[in-house]
């Protein structure tokens, strides 16, 4: 597993003798061609594959750097690539083989198992490793906690939950690193939590109150017991409640939850 310094992205390298499978590939070409100088210079292993968790730039720099690789990619990867915020048109890179529900790739003495798992984006693919007991999660969470942006938190939740029922001990995520299996556990607690901060606000504040108390929600009123943030969550907690305002994140479950209630 590569971590680079660039958005903490992360990209794991499967290996079958003298071959190497990439899931992902970083966010910037610097950290890209360090991960190549260490798997294929230090190490001598060749990359046939690349695949994609999701068609987000900060995950695909190194893609161009293995340009006889196979890539591999879910059917909407473009619906994802264009839909994000911080595009680098350079490191876009069209995908030789496409899937659509599931894929199984027998690598070395790994099954991996493609499964598309839509939530951080609509293209967003779960890679499941029985064998290893791991599963790559993607953006579907950043550590303990998940990232919004213009995602269907609803989605986003059941993402989550899906890649739980793997059961797997270890769930490598897009971002930061490896984390155990209660993390899943802990990222649908924040998104629940969070959710029911801003439609307790959206339902009660004054109006003109709204922006500014949905800003001022604090990370520790979202986190699962015992868990700490880092650095990193805390940054993109910030920017969950950027796109919370921004967005009216949580208005339709807001108004939903108020239909109920008059019901």
């Amino acid at each position: 597993m590569f971590v680079g310094d660039e958005y903490e992205s992360v990209a794991t390298a499967f290996i079958d003798g003298d071959d190497a499978l990439l899931v992902d590939a970083l966010a910037s070409l610097d950290e890209a061609q360090w991960l190549r100088r260490v798997l294929c210079e230090e190490m001598g292993k060749t990359v046939r594959a690349v695949a994609a968790t999701h068609y987000m730039s900060d995950h695909l720099a190194g893609m161009s750097l293995f340009p006889d690789a196979l890539t591999i990619a879910h059917r909407h990867h473009r619906h994802a690539f264009l839909s994000q915020n911080r595009r680098v048109d350079a490191f876009y890179r069209e995908p030789r083989l496409v899937f659509d529900s599931a894929m199984t790739l027998r690598w070395g003495p790994h099954e991996l198992r493609f499964v598309h798992n839509p939530g951080k984006t609509m293209d967003h693919v779960s890679v499941d490793v029985p064998s290893a007991d791991l599963v790559c999660a993607g953006d579907n969470i950043v550590g303990n906690i998940v990232y919004l942006s213009k995602a269907d938190p609803a989605l986003l939740r059941q993402a989550i939950v899906r890649m739980r029922q793997f059961g797997r001990g270890t769930v490598i995520g897009g971002h930061m690193g490896r984390f155990p299996a209660a993390t899943l556990d802990h990222a649908v607690h924040y998104l629940d939590r969070l959710q029911a901060a801003v439609v307790a606000i959206r339902a009660t504040a004054e109006p003109q109150a709204i922006d500014a108390r949905l800003a001022a929600i604090r990370i520790e009123a979202c986190l699962a017991p015992q868990v700490e943030a880092v650095a990193f969550e805390r940054e993109w907690h910030q920017r969950n409640l950027e796109a919370i305002v921004a967005q009216s994140v949580f208005a339709l479950d807001t108004a939903l939850a108020s239909r109920e209630a008059y019901a």
